[in-house]
């Protein structure tokens, strides 16, 4: 199995496989790129910044070629969850590496984090703190053994600060290093307290910047060890003076003051004395996720059954559709191609989701529910995955929502069109609620753009309602170039 983490300052290819419940590493490949140097105000990247990042990425889908699609996750992080282009660098990145990206929000990242650090750091009940500063974001987690209780991303990373306080060839003062650990303890500010109070047995850095100055703290007072806050100090006057530092590596010295005052930031707000570091991080989390999506500890699926409770969703209701969605998908899938393997997933959970704008006001639920779906904190969930479900229940009843449908492309955009359709109908046939009202003996049919339900005799005749129902839907499905046909069995 392969992660790949396309980070704001390097991008991180991990290559393993699993011996029982530990991952053995194959090959690894880093690429410092520092895309968030290149990235403006407004969103825009750089092009020489985006020229390099896909050379980059030319020379990692080498690598990548040949390993089953199923194996091979990749994620985008801060940088690419600012980036305001339409879509296009997303675009020439996939086919730069011959594989999706998938775009995680903060938090889903910092939940990837701890997977990756937990599963290496002590267990039996101990409760960790992880740090993780990146090129344009700092996560900050706290959890029990593999579950994390806390999670945040902050607005501060390694390449960021060291851009706005450090910049290239002005030298670095105490001024300017006083008002970049100010500024770490601003953002920091919003959480701290909650951290404190719910306490940790170990704190645990984890990323290149955290590596990095426990290297060069281990050069400098020729002592290794945990990271300490006498070291931050003697780090700090040593990067003050100017001089190289030993034991940084070149490529990281850019950003390394930036990070450096984040991280004593961390230090000061959470009252540290000491952290230990780890080598795992999101790469290693992202492969502990891909063999729980392969087992049965698929986090998406705890997010979907948290939400059914949380929303206070009719659970028979949910699972008649769902059940239902899923034989319109049988029936349509090789005829609508849809055989994809994520089809069937997102049918489901949209079908267990459907109703979840109901908590908030039963009028124009749908638009409430695919709000929700669309802006919430969904572990598991990459952003496109969210965009996606979303879009389904909002399309799920009501008038057909077209417009939302344009900006797609291609492929994803005939395929959630479809699966829109098969829910649509999904929820018209189970509007009655009652597993008695559902036909006993429904028989599916389907061609290129046409789906066939056949119901037994006499049916539609004895469930007016329904039949209304089913003739409105064909009109809808009409203005999309499908047809909906109803027949009774002789």
């Amino acid at each position: 199995m392969a992660a790949l983490d396309l980070g704001s300052n390097s991008f991180h290819l991990l290559i393993a496989e699993f011996k029982g419940d530990r991952l053995r590493v194959i090959d690894r490949l880093k690429d410092m790129v520092r895309m968030a140097e290149g990235l403006s105000d407004g969103g825009r990247l750089r092009e020489d910044v985006a020229d390099r990042a896909l050379a980059s990425l030319e020379r990692i889908g080498q690598r990548l070629r040949g390993l089953p699609r199923e194996n091979v996750r990749i994620v985008g992080t801060n940088t690419l969850r600012r980036v305001r282009d339409g879509g296009t660098f997303l675009r020439a990145a996939e086919a730069a590496l011959g594989f999706p990206v998938e775009v995680i929000a903060g938090r889903e990242e910092a939940r990837l984090i701890y997977l990756g650090v937990a599963h290496s750091a002590p267990s039996g009940g101990r409760r960790h703190l992880v740090v993780d500063i990146g090129g344009g974001s700092t996560e900050l987690i706290i959890g029990t053994d593999h579950q994390p209780e806390l999670l945040e991303s902050l607005f501060m990373g390694c390449v960021s600060a060291s851009q706005r306080y450090f910049p290239p060839g002005a030298p670095i003062t105490a001024q300017a290093m006083k008002k970049a650990r100010l500024a770490a303890r601003q953002e920091l500010e919003a959480i701290e307290t909650a951290y404190r109070d719910r306490g940790w047995d170990d704190a645990i850095g984890a990323s290149g910047t955290i590596l990095a100055v426990q290297q060069a703290q281990a050069a400098l007072l020729g002592t290794p060890g945990p990271i300490t806050r006498d070291g931050l100090d003697a780090l700090q006057e040593a990067v003050l003076t100017g001089a190289p530092l030993p034991g940084l590596p070149k490529p990281r010295a850019a950003v390394f003051p930036g990070g450096l005052a984040i991280l004593t930031g961390v230090f000061d707000a959470l009252g540290l004395a000491r952290m230990e570091t780890s080598k795992s991080a999101l790469r290693e989390g992202l492969l502990w996720d891909l063999a729980g999506r392969k087992g049965n500890a698929d986090a998406r699926e705890s997010t979907v059954a948290s939400l059914r409770e949380r929303f206070h969703i009719d659970q028979s209701q949910a699972q008649r559709v769902q059940r239902q969605s899923l034989r319109l998908l049988s029936a349509a899938a090789d005829a609508w191609g849809l055989s994809a393997s994520n089809a069937g997933e997102l049918l489901r959970w949209a079908g267990a989701l459907h109703e979840i704008g109901m908590d908030i006001a039963h009028s124009q639920y749908h638009k409430h529910g695919a709000y929700l779906l669309t802006h919430m904190d969904l572990a598991g969930f990459s952003r496109t995955e969210q965009e996606r479900l979303a879009l389904l229940v909002r399309a799920h009843r009501r008038k057909f929502p077209g417009e939302l449908f344009e900006p797609l492309r291609g492929p994803t955009q005939d395929l959630l069109l479809r699966l829109a359709l098969l829910l649509r109908c999904a929820v018209v046939v189970c509007r009655a609620r009652n597993e008695m009202a559902l036909p006993a003996h429904l028989t599916l049919g389907a061609n290129a753009r046409e789906l066939t339900l056949t119901f037994p005799k006499r049916w539609l005749s004895s469930h007016p309602l329904t039949r209304l129902d089913l003739e409105d839907e064909r009109r809808v499905w009409r203005t999309l170039g499908f047809n909906l046909v109803l027949g009774e069995s002789a």
